[in-house]
């Protein structure tokens, strides 16, 4: 593979709506754009350009041909941040295969965690080959032991296959384009089904009406491969755009944040997106000389989301990168799920965050978001962002728990149907049952109210608390905690659990570097005393040390890991002390 980077302009006119991934993916190719995958430190090591990765997923695509798998025959990868991920996937998309992005993050748990998971999604698609890259192959190696898989191997192993003589039928319109894996726990994690009609609908809605992508812009992405984002937002849909994107590896990301400014200034890139935790890196590690050597001006829009959105953090962002030319009015709120294959809103461009401030207890009390004046530090004022108007053919309800469409500024759990919503989860019909209706509505699980014609999310249905019959929203408590000067963002995960007698109580796992008892005393009876004055309950607290708290596969909070992990510390301790509002 060439190592020049592929140019930002193209060589052929702009297009975007087709009927495949293959179609999209032959036109691409006449082009001079392309995937441009960079080292933490800003070494550029490989570059893949539309018209070679048609070539070579078409050779590849033969070779697996010669296996005599059936049409629709699962094949599935580890998807690391590399050519190969990339060249497997079309190479299915050619041979007429349903590609499977399995997790490349080894930060799920433990090894035995890790092969665990990778089993069960093996298990549950089917996979009859499956294909990691060389430092990853014992642990696909490993979950595959035992199981009917035809071949499993590494990328030069695929390519030493014999090739087939039969014709190849690429996957079309009315097939499935891939299965995207949701982030979960090894027991509850699902394989969503994204057909060719859906994926392609949802890329043009995003990069049409969305993005209004056009001549000159360049992506640059940092986020994993088997994230929806991740990989439909920057992998297929640059493709799709024609237009080159350059990559660098989640891994190398967390370890030095900064790259990825660095690669957007670089190559005067035009779109990347993040979830807020992304942002606050940067924030946390930029230095003074950073800002002189940035230059930020060409980021026409910087999308957040993935995960619930904290305005406080991307405004810290916007203040200090903005002598290196970052413009507050690139952020871009979107709000979306692998079930809708990606995207399901997008806020307008050029508007930067619109940010509504709303009475927390009231919306906890009676889910009415009654709109307030913020005054900074407030406890009382919650801080919601508007994730914009839905994409074009979606329909979006907000219901109440008997079904009832709510009116705007009403919270509720946000219904969505459209041509982007999945037909289901993979061999799993009755967990597609409790999400999807005849009618084609996808319950999303997820909170939020309809504002202005825009949607507003505010958590997530399973995460709320219920306790004597109020809702609390376990952000609340997480707020309380990180304000504290020993905590640090994303450091805290509520809940709640049953306690001796069996009623509801709230419980908060919080991480912190404090060993001297007194001092972790004084912090669990601040944080107490802080939680009863403002949302009047009383909630125990464990202190625990850091990276102690599950994050899924895409960098998100686990809550229900968080809780399972705090139960199994419990069970382990003598019974007054178990229930002690003090823990360790």
């Amino acid at each position: 593979m060439d190592k020049i980077a592929t140019p930002t302009d193209n060589t052929r006119p702009l297009q975007l709506r087709f009927a495949s991934l293959a179609d999209a993916l032959d036109y691409a190719a006449e082009g001079c754009t392309g995937y441009n995958f960079y080292g933490g430190r800003g070494e550029h090591h490989a570059t893949l350009t539309y018209s070679e990765l048609r070539t070579r997923s078409l050779e590849l695509a033969r070779r697996l041909a010669g296996l005599g798998l059936e049409p629709g025959a699962r094949a599935a990868f580890l998807a690391d941040t590399n050519p190969d991920s990339i060249r497997f996937f079309f190479a299915c998309q050619y041979a007429g295969l349903v590609p499977v992005p399995l997790s490349a993050s080894l930060h799920l748990g433990s090894h035995r965690a890790y092969v665990a998971q990778l089993r069960h999604m093996l298990v549950n698609c089917g996979a009859e080959v499956a294909m990691a890259a060389p430092n990853l192959l014992p642990y696909l190696q490993q979950a595959a032991e035992g199981l009917p898989l035809r071949f499993v191997g590494e990328p030069a192993a695929f390519d030493d296959l014999a090739a087939g003589g039969a014709a190849l039928r690429p996957l079309g319109p009315t097939d499935t384009a891939f299965l995207q894996y949701t982030s979960g726990t090894t027991q509850f994690v699902r394989g969503v089904v994204v057909t060719q009609a859906a994926l392609m609908n949802n890329l043009l809605g995003i990069l049409k009406d969305g993005l209004a992508i056009r001549a000159g812009d360049r992506a640059v992405s940092w986020l994993p491969y088997y994230h929806d984002m991740g990989f439909v937002g920057f992998v297929l849909a640059p493709m799709a755009a024609q237009v080159s994107v350059d990559y660098m590896s989640p891994t190398e990301f967390a370890k030095r944040p900064l790259q990825w400014l660095t690669l957007i200034s670089a190559s005067r890139s035009t779109i990347a997106f993040s979830p807020t935790f992304g942002y606050e890196l940067c924030s946390r590690r930029l230095r003074r000389e950073d800002i002189e050597r940035l230059d930020l001006s060409s980021w026409r829009v910087a999308g957040v989301g993935a995960e619930m959105i904290r305005p406080d953090a991307l405004e810290q962002f916007a203040d200090q990168f903005a002598p290196a030319g970052f413009d507050r009015r690139a952020f871009m709120a979107c709000y979306g799920m692998a079930e809708c294959s990606l995207a399901v809103s997008l806020s307008p461009l050029d508007t930067g965050l619109r940010v509504d401030r709303v009475d927390r207890r009231r919306l906890a009390e009676s889910r009415i978001a009654l709109p307030v004046d913020d005054t900074p530090g407030d406890a009382e004022v919650g801080r919601f962002v508007n994730c914009g108007r839905a994409l074009p053919g979606f329909e979006v309800e907000v219901r109440d728990d008997g079904g009832r469409v709510l009116p705007e500024r009403r919270c509720g759990t946000v219904f969505v149907r459209g041509p982007s919503v999945s037909p289901g989860y993979f061999a799993d019909p009755a967990a597609t049952a409790e999400v999807l209706s005849p009618e084609g509505w996808l319950d999303t699980g997820d909170l939020g109210y309809h504002l202005d014609g825009s949607l507003v999310i505010t958590g997530r249905r399973k995460d709320l608390l219920i306790l004597n019959g109020r809702n609390i929203w376990p952000q609340d408590l997480e707020h309380i905690a990180v304000q504290q000067a020993e905590v640090s963002d994303r450091a805290a995960a509520a809940f709640s659990v049953s306690g001796p007698g069996g009623e509801e109580m709230a419980a908060m796992v919080v991480q912190c570097r404090l060993t001297d008892p007194a001092r972790r005393a004084a912090l669990v009876e601040r944080l107490q005393t802080a939680i009863l004055e403002e949302l009047g309950i009383r909630c125990l607290i464990e202190l625990v040390p850091p990276h102690t708290l599950p994050r899924t596969s895409s960098g998100k909070l686990s809550r229900a890991g968080a809780r399972e992990g705090f139960l199994k510390r419990l069970e382990g301790a003598a019974p007054a002390e178990a229930w002690s509002p003090r823990l360790r």
